[in-house]
């Protein structure tokens, strides 16, 4: 039996180097994607010193590549604004999850902590919480490694970012899924856990087909949500 923390939102430096250190093997990946981002940038006629800003300010991948996609001469503002929102309305979702361990934080903790939520840290933190761990130190710790290394990567693109055009390719675009699957898999396991996923997966499936772009991953978000609300753990 997992023993149970006193205080699961408890935070101090030992948590923050030990979520550093267990986020680090995927981190090395996001360099090559970080690599590529720098490179599309480029060709898409930015400057260096606004290539390596956004990355440090914005921290966002596939938002700051659906911007490329709409950077030009004039750049559609309104539009940009509601695909960045629609690629990124799920830190809403992950920030409501872990408002019963941000909650007792001083603000300026809590804001930082959110700065460098991913959908990695975020997975593995809320394991850790549901073990009756801390997982803070996961979402602080494992945030700014990803941060550092996705910054680094894009730093790199503006340099060797012919070396790897595209990640697809070399089948890195499934790392971050393989990933958040195997949190999946080691997670709670029972008929309610079963249901969210599959009606969680149906609702993302339909909207990837019918609904605008990018939009399957608020719903599939949403309607897993909505089931578990419905069907309440029972503590």
């Amino acid at each position: 039996m997992t023993r149970k923390d006193a205080t699961p939102h408890r935070l101090d430096r030992a948590l923050v180097w030990d979520g550093f250190k267990a986020l680090l093997p995927i981190s090395l990946f996001v360099v090559v994607f970080g690599v590529a981002f720098g490179l599309a940038a480029t060709q898409a006629g930015l400057t260096d010193a606004a290539i390596v800003l956004m990355s440090t300010l914005v921290f966002a991948g596939a938002a700051q590549f659906a911007t490329l996609e709409l950077w030009g001469p004039q750049v559609p503002f309104f539009t940009l604004m509601v695909t960045v929102f629609a690629i990124n309305a799920r830190h809403l979702l992950m920030g409501a999850t872990l408002y019963p361990w941000l909650e007792p934080l001083p603000p300026a903790r809590r804001y930082a902590i959110m700065l460098v939520a991913t959908d990695a840290n975020w997975a593995m933190a809320m394991q850790a919480f549901h073990r009756g761990q801390p997982g803070l130190g996961l979402m602080l710790g494992g945030g700014i490694a990803l941060w550092g290394f996705w910054v680094l990567g894009t730093w790199l693109g503006l340099h060797v970012g012919g070396t790897v055009q595209d990640p697809a390719r070399l089948g890195l675009d499934m790392v971050m899924g393989c990933f958040l699957l195997a949190m999946v898999v080691g997670g709670e396991k029972n008929l309610r856990m079963l249901l969210i996923w599959a009606v969680a997966a149906g609702a993302s499936l339909l909207a990837f087909y019918y609904l605008p772009e990018n939009s399957h991953v608020v719903v599939g978000a949403i309607a897993g949500g909505l089931v578990g609300l419905v069907w309440g753990k029972q503590e």
